[in-house]
């Protein structure tokens, strides 16, 4: 299982910065403009992949069959048998679409999620705005039941501390309230025992990328947190957290962003589908 951990975390550190050049755009548009975009690119682009890694051939067939088996119950919609014959072709029609449609879907999984984890960066949450403040959260491993490390905030560049550190024993967590000052991306320097230990921070208006976790030796976290580097299981610190603002919109905000984006891509995928004729 480490060395799925470790593959998916140098997969990310690898396709960090082309999704950063890819996604620069978003920084200067509305947020449903730049998510319709790409909603409308990914819809149209999957059905490529759907294409060229399906047997469209035997879908076309499937298809087909399902349609003479519908055109067959409404001719004898008075025959019981020919009715409860053609169902069962189309059950029997439908399983065979669905397995016709498992090796597209496993070419797609692994590229859509990493996707979607790159998206989440711009839009799952928003920046802090200059005078904002956030709660800072450090989770330490199970190190603690010998005695804190120490720990304190060195460098922050862009904003300052307000209170803190805080010990939660029972959570194992340490808390500062810090206060944003200036526009840009950041970092926070951490020193955990003597060694440092790096938090981005995102700072300003609009949309740029913003790092919620530095994820721990977790693999959903490490897949849903993918700018910055988790911590090894050997690590004092489990994870650092930044409690940023959620963004408020129905196609660009907190969580919205995947539903409008699933949405809107399924709807570009139909649209363009009998275009590109392919057979799903």
């Amino acid at each position: 299982m480490d060395f799925l951990y470790k593959i998916l975390s140098w997969i990310n550190t690898f396709v960090n910065p082309f999704f950063q050049y890819i996604f620069s755009p978003v920084r200067f548009l509305p947020g449903w403009l730049s998510n319709t975009m790409i909603s409308a690119v990914i819809g149209i682009f999957l059905l490529f992949v759907f294409k060229y890694t399906s047997n469209q051939k035997a879908i076309g067939k499937v298809r087909d069959s399902i349609k003479a088996d519908m055109l067959a119950m409404k001719l004898f919609k008075d025959n019981v048998s020919v009715i409860l014959l053609s169902q069962v072709r189309i059950m029997g029609s439908a399983i065979r679409l669905l397995f016709y449609s498992i090796r597209p879907l496993a070419v797609m999984v692994i590229p859509m999620l990493l996707l979607l984890s790159q998206m989440g960066l711009w839009y799952q949450a928003r920046p802090l705005l200059p005078g904002e403040e956030a709660i800072v959260s450090m989770s330490l491993n199970d190190s603690t039941a010998q005695g804190w490390p120490e720990v304190n905030i060195e460098t922050i560049a862009g904003a300052e501390v307000v209170a803190g550190p805080v010990r939660i024993q029972k959570n194992k967590e340490i808390l500062w309230n810090i206060r944003a000052l200036e526009n840009g991306s950041s970092e926070i320097t951490f020193n955990v025992n003597n060694v440092p230990i790096i938090k981005k921070l995102s700072i300003g208006e609009g949309y740029m990328p913003v790092s919620v976790t530095r994820p721990g030796w977790l693999l959903t976290d490490i897949l849903l947190n993918p700018l910055e580097p988790p911590f090894d299981k050997q690590s004092l610190v489990r994870a650092i957290r930044i409690d940023y603002p959620d963004r408020i919109s129905r196609v660009s905000g907190t969580d919205w962003w995947i539903i409008y984006f699933f949405i809107c891509s399924t709807v570009f995928a139909l649209i363009f589908k009998p275009l590109l004729k392919v057979r799903i």
